[in-house]
């Protein structure tokens, strides 16, 4: 059996009774992170043009674009929702597998749910932990980084991801799960060039994700056939995406008994997760030691040969950025853009932040280079940073941090992730927003109690 037939059975006859309680918990803070990210991207730039075309052009009311307070189909509200989840680059990451598993699945899971009515939080759930769990285990079963591949595995495998959350919603058997896959094969892209561009297609992409998702489930239970082969096959997902460097049994083992979103990582920067070692360091030094910005000679940055090709070339983006793209994926902007303000958030992004002449400068001074030590250390991987800063009396300040924050080695708890849940929503929609926050909160800390998950669609707004 191909493997994504075992998978389209595996999640088919899945219950919320199966899943273990650090897996539940798991799927929460996967809810909470993914929809808040969203309720802070709703305004950036390219989501609203998106979701003033869906609800224009689709508006048959069956799914909320979030943030605007009306409906589109639901296929539609899936793609503005999706968009909205990955645009400021501040959703989950899984550091060994290098991909965003949310942004794609949620957004398509809670469509489907909305087109459908009566989906309770139990049930909600289940279909997020089974895309979470597809999307994390492909990207970690392709033994190929994208940089490599110039594949971006959040859209090319979130795809999976979403047609099996929203098939699991829309009660497919494993045959026609099997077919919803394959129908989404037939769709399979999303790659790399939007970073080095800086377009804002690359926040669509999960977007594009989780419109073919809901489609594809559509289609299935309409009785469109789609391969069977889908991962394994001659012309299957391994050959033609990963040039035979995929690992099905990497894919499959131990399904069911250890749940690989469990082991997200949560983003305590609005950026590129291979920019997160160095954003660390770099506050860590700039507030343990008072340092004054002006007074900074250069400061080196050491990473990983991976890291230095998606976050540190060329040089004169990377120190200038265009757009903000090129910011969220900048060693150099970020590191100065942190030194300067002693923080990094969503505001930190802005059109003005970006041309903060004080910014600027210090970021032509940050020279970051590939370090062998640590590619010899720590190899394929989210991005580690090692730094040296030197002041122009002389003295230098050091610092190294080998995993980013917000992973498995210092993790973001529901409380945490909460606090990142309100301060989004509070930027997008203004301080007086806070009560409504604090009610969406406590709706995900009991959404397996919740009888119809439209109550939390309807609050989100």
């Amino acid at each position: 059996m191909d493997s994504s037939q075992t998978i389209a059975h595996y999640v088919a006859a899945l219950n919320f009774k199966d899943l273990p309680a650090s897996a539940v918990e798991a799927t929460r803070r996967n809810l909470l992170d993914t929809i808040g990210c969203a309720i802070a991207g709703a305004s950036a730039p390219g989501c609203r043009e998106v979701a003033r075309m869906v609800l224009d052009d689709y508006p048959v009311p069956q799914a909320r674009v979030w943030g605007t307070g009306r409906k589109a189909t639901a296929a539609e509200a899936a793609l503005a929702n999706g968009t909205m989840a990955h645009a400021l680059d501040f959703d989950d990451t899984h550091d060994g597998a290098i991909v965003h598993a949310g942004v794609s699945t949620v957004p398509a899971a809670l469509a489907v749910a909305d087109r459908l009515g009566g989906v309770t939080g139990e049930e909600l759930m289940t279909a997020v932990a089974a895309g979470l769990e597809v999307t994390t285990r492909l990207s970690l079963a392709c033994l190929l980084p994208p940089v490599k591949t110039g594949w971006a595995y959040t859209a090319l495998f979130g795809l999976f991801g979403a047609t099996v959350a929203a098939g699991k919603l829309m009660k497919l058997d494993g045959e026609r799960l099997g077919h919803a896959m394959g129908i989404a094969y037939a769709q399979a892209a999303g790659n790399c060039q939007c970073m080095p561009d800086g377009a804002l297609s690359k926040r669509m992409q999960p977007g594009f994700s989780a419109r073919i998702g809901v489609m594809s489930s559509m289609l299935a239970a309409a009785g469109i056939t789609g391969t069977t082969n889908t991962f394994d096959g001659a012309h299957g997902l391994s050959r033609v995406y990963m040039r035979d460097q995929f690992d099905s049994q990497i894919l499959l083992r131990d399904l069911g008994g250890h749940y690989e979103h469990e082991d997200l990582a949560y983003k305590p920067y609005p950026s590129c997760r291979n920019t997160h070692s160095a954003v660390h360091v770099a506050l860590q030094l700039a507030r343990e030691h008072s340092i004054d910005p002006q007074q900074i000679e250069e400061i080196t940055v050491g990473v990983n040969v991976e890291g230095y090709s998606v976050v540190c070339v060329p040089p004169e983006v990377k120190t200038k950025p265009r757009t903000v793209v090129d910011a969220q994926f900048s060693i150099p902007f970020l590191v100065a853009t942190a030194f300067t303000k002693r923080d990094f958030f969503i505001d930190d992004l802005s059109d003005a932040a970006m041309r903060d002449p004080q910014v600027l400068r210090l970021a032509a001074k940050v020279k970051p280079r590939v370090d062998s030590e640590l590619e010899e250390k720590y190899g394929r991987g989210v991005t580690p940073a090692a730094m040296t800063v030197v002041m122009k009396n002389g003295t230098t300040y050091s610092g190294l941090r080998v995993v980013p924050p917000g992973g498995l080695d210092d993790p973001l708890d529901f409380d945490k992730l909460a606090q990142k849940f309100r301060r989004c929503v509070t930027h997008s929609r203004g301080a007086d927003q806070v009560e409504g926050a604090e009610r969406l909160v406590k709706m995900f800390r009991e959404l397996e109690g919740m009888q119809d998950v439209a109550r939390l669609t309807d609050a989100i707004g």
